[in-house]
């Protein structure tokens, strides 16, 4: 589950108007964007099979299974997320390929058994305190076929005294790729304020301590950060 101050993010993924511009936002506020779902496919496409089933916790806007779906079309995929018309925004997102998805309301525990081929969980596990990180990344990682690979970027960043610099950045790319200053500066604050975020340092140990093997860097950029691990 969310921390309670991460819930208010989630809130919105409840509100027509916000999931209506969803799209919008993501590339603002995420530098290379295409690009991080881009090589979230190479890495999966280095171990899976051309008829791979890939579960993707946190699936709502589909903005991440539309890129996959397109680039590997003899894949499949089991979505979950906890917002429902976030998931259907994700079967509009996919558009004909949605017959190859298939979507579940609810968090991780709701998803079935597996094993999956690889699993993918982007810009969703910041929402979760480290606690529940650890628990939900493992829950993950038993669905999972052995040696099979986990992709996760989400919010990451130091939390010593360089903090507030690295959110002002976090702003500031956000301005400078079209959006509005003062809703930027409110996610800003929000983010400082409601989400649990932890070190770069903290997040990869959170996957070695939930199983994950050969965890490696593979993204940064201001903010944000990604990781591959191996069941």
């Amino acid at each position: 589950m969310a921390t309670d101050g991460a819930q208010q993010f989630l809130d919105k993924f409840a509100d027509p108007e916000a999931v209506a511009n969803y799209a919008e936002n993501p590339p603002r506020y995420v530098p290379g964007f295409a690009d991080l779902h881009r090589m979230t496919g190479i890495l999966l496409a280095e171990h899976v099979p051309e008829d791979a089933h890939i579960l993707v916790l946190g699936a709502g806007g589909g903005l991440e299974l539309k890129a996959l779906a397109t680039a590997y079309p003899g894949w499949r995929f089991t979505g979950v997320d906890p917002a429902g018309a976030m998931l259907d925004l994700a079967a509009r997102t996919l558009g004909p390929d949605a017959h190859r998805a298939e979507l579940i309301t609810g968090y991780i525990d709701d998803a079935p058994p597996g094993p999956f081929d690889g699993a993918v969980c982007l810009l969703t596990l910041h929402f979760l305190g480290a606690e529940e990180r650890t628990r939900t990344a493992a829950a993950i990682r038993d669905r999972l076929r052995p040696g099979a690979p986990f992709v996760a970027a989400h919010g990451s960043y130091p939390q010593d005294a360089a903090r507030d610099r690295w959110l002002d950045r976090y702003a500031a790319f956000a301005i400078a790729s079209g959006a509005v200053p003062d809703q930027a500066h409110g996610a800003r604050d929000a983010v400082s304020k409601a989400v649990n975020m932890l070190s770069p340092e903290q997040d990869e140990a959170v996957l070695r301590a939930a199983g994950f093997r050969d965890v490696t860097p593979f993204y940064a950029a201001f903010t944000w950060r990604g990781w591959v691990g191996y069941a």
